[in-house]
């Protein structure tokens, strides 16, 4: 089993080019955020891994009961990751759906699906 921080890897990344990436990707996330957060939701990055470029992130708030939170993810958040960020190899998105109908609505306009 290699070392998960790549250190055995012979095209391990420099603590200094790790720490570029991880900016670029923080950088990158605030200015994609405004535009969840203009509808009452908000994007976090939960974790990353530089060296094989496997990043994971989660929508919250109002996008826990919006119907196009997957296709925010997938069409939306993953292609600006990949296509701006060409060592980003996998994004991983979750949604946090701990909100209800009431919650949800009084944060903004988010296509609201009830859970059944």
């Amino acid at each position: 089993m290699t070392d998960p921080t790549g250190a055995d890897s012979p095209t391990a990344l420099s603590e200094e080019d790790r720490a570029c990436r991880l900016e670029e990707l923080t950088s990158l996330i605030d200015l994609i955020r405004p535009a969840v957060q203009s509808d009452g939701g908000d994007l976090v990055l939960v974790g990353a891994d530089v060296e094989t470029g496997v990043v994971e992130v989660m929508l919250q708030g109002s996008c826990s009961s919006c119907a196009i939170s997957s296709t925010t993810l997938q069409a939306g958040i993953d292609r600006i990751l990949r296509d701006r960020l060409p060592w980003v190899t996998e994004v991983k998105g979750d949604v946090d759906d701990t909100m209800d109908l009431e919650e949800s609505a009084a944060l903004g306009r988010g296509a609201y699906v009830p859970k059944f």
